[in-house]
């Protein structure tokens, strides 16, 4: 064979061996760690669907997700992390409450997680800095748990010559002693008697409802959990049979014919995390991104809901409201 030949057949293998590598190569898989139900997540899952699109990642294409859900059961989620860090999933994704992401980081230390976090995630033990969080965790932290207080204002403002309001919150949520000491300390400031009631599953929500009559209750703030946004349909039909004025959290509770609602936008949070888990497969270090903080807070009123209850919203609070529903 000719020098020449030799060089040409050689040089036309080794530019044809980096793109034989790259096509043997596994596609990266994301682990998606959530305490709730898919059914209660399809628009959630779709915003970040989109952000990792934009980062340059599409399901089924180049990229793979391991779907995991624990169907508001926060004790399964240890095992289901620990299933997938033995899949060597390339990035843990978690959200529907703090339980997720405790689990994920109780069992891996390597694979970077990115979460959806309610509560105080410097409390709660899963960084050391929202700035600069280091180690393997990053996400995006609501702070849902810690306006409960402001939930319990915005109630007692809508029905202020109420005196006795409950308070439903989940006791397997990491983040209830948070929940528990905000409003504690806001109803003595409203003057107002606070019943805390407890659920975590659908047939203690059943017993909750059945038993608030004799408490005289003219009042419920439904705890921010992801377990209950789950079963918003069910919290709302409750409180419409009872004819009890409630607030939830997320618009969604309001849009769907809850009382009102106040919490941050849910679907900037999902949109932030498919941006971050993106940034990481990209090469891009955990530690080094900060928790996102959330900057957009909406109060959701209910015009239709208030009319059935035979409520009405004073002008002051209307005026303050971000979205009406009539």
């Amino acid at each position: 064979m000719r020098r020449r030949q030799f060089l040409t057949i050689l040089g036309g293998a080794a530019a044809a061996w980096p793109l034989s590598a790259r096509a043997q190569q596994p596609i990266p898989v994301i682990g998606w760690l959530s305490g709730v139900s898919p059914g209660g997540s399809v628009s959630n899952l779709a915003v970040f669907r989109e952000a990792l699109g934009g980062t340059g990642y599409v399901e089924h294409r180049n990229i793979e997700i391991e779907y995991r859900w624990a169907d508001g059961q926060y004790d399964r989620l240890p095992a289901m992390a620990a299933d997938l860090v033995a899949r060597q999933v390339a990035v843990i994704a978690t959200m529907g409450g703090e339980a997720s992401a405790l689990a994920a980081k109780a069992i891996t230390s390597q694979i970077p997680i990115v979460m959806v976090a309610g509560g105080d995630p410097v409390q709660e033990g899963l960084v050391p800095n929202l700035n600069q969080p280091g180690g393997n965790v990053t996400g995006v932290t609501l702070f849902a748990q810690q306006m409960e207080s402001k939930r319990l204002s915005l109630l007692h403002e809508t029905v202020p010559k109420a005196k006795t309001f409950a308070a439903l919150f989940n006791p397997t949520n990491a983040a209830l002693h948070f929940q528990l000491d905000d409003v504690r300390k806001a109803a003595p400031r409203l003057g107002v008697e606070l019943v805390v009631l407890y659920a975590s599953t659908e047939s203690e929500i059943e017993g909750v409802f059945a038993g608030m009559a004799e408490r005289k209750v003219e009042g419920l703030l439904v705890g921010a959990d992801p377990f209950f946004n789950s079963r918003r349909a069910r919290l709302i039909a409750l409180t419409a049979q009872q004819r009890i004025p409630a607030i939830y959290e997320w618009r969604d509770m309001a849009v769907e014919g809850g009382l009102l609602s106040y919490g941050t936008v849910l679907a900037e949070a999902y949109r932030q995390l498919g941006n971050y888990v993106g940034r990481i497969l990209n090469g891009e270090k955990p530690g080094n991104l900060p928790v996102v903080q959330p900057t957009n807070f909406q109060l959701v009123i209910n015009l239709k809901t208030a009319k059935a209850l035979g409520l009405d919203f004073s002008p002051m609070l209307s005026a303050r409201a971000d979205e009406v529903i009539e």
